[in-house]
């Protein structure tokens, strides 16, 4: 019986060491307020946007003649309609007309056509993810480059 209150008096003085122990006067309730920052990132020079841009004609490789023969070819027989796709801008880099698009699982020749009804035919690629069509392609249907048109994608 006598080791009741000893045990009572043991916990209460732990339960009152564990409350003192957080950081500051007082109990914790929380995390603290951002404090003000105290370093500054270094200065960094700039240049003007576009500086050292370099326009869409100068990265496209792609012939006149090249896009003129990818509008001007009529529809094949026999090609099947594969879906509609949103595409937007390819890499820039990537030379040719060509479509990336999950709607195919190995490279094959196709044609697309704009809601507008132009028509381009061009290599469709094996892609991930959104569709995304070529420099080139996008140039030879007259689209803006920030544009993301709605195309139907056709295999032949």
């Amino acid at each position: 019986m006598r080791h009741i209150p000893l045990i009572s008096l043991l916990v209460l003085g732990l339960a009152g060491c564990a409350a003192l122990q957080g950081e500051g006067n007082g109990p914790v309730t929380g995390p603290s307020a951002p404090q003000p920052a105290t370093e500054f990132a270094p200065a960094v020079t700039t240049t003007a946007l576009g500086a050292q841009a370099v326009s869409a004609d100068a990265l496209d490789s792609t012939t006149a003649e090249e896009k003129a023969a990818a509008l001007a070819a009529p529809a094949a027989g026999g090609e099947r309609a594969l879906g509609k796709v949103v595409v937007a801008l390819g890499p820039p880099a990537e030379q040719g007309i060509w479509l990336s698009t999950t709607l195919v699982d190995k490279l094959v020749q196709g044609r697309i056509e704009t809601s507008a009804g132009k028509s381009l035919t061009l290599e469709l690629r094996p892609g991930s993810g959104g569709a995304l069509l070529s420099l080139a392609a996008f140039q030879a249907l007259g689209l803006s480059l920030t544009d993301l048109p709605e195309v139907t994608v056709y295999a032949r």
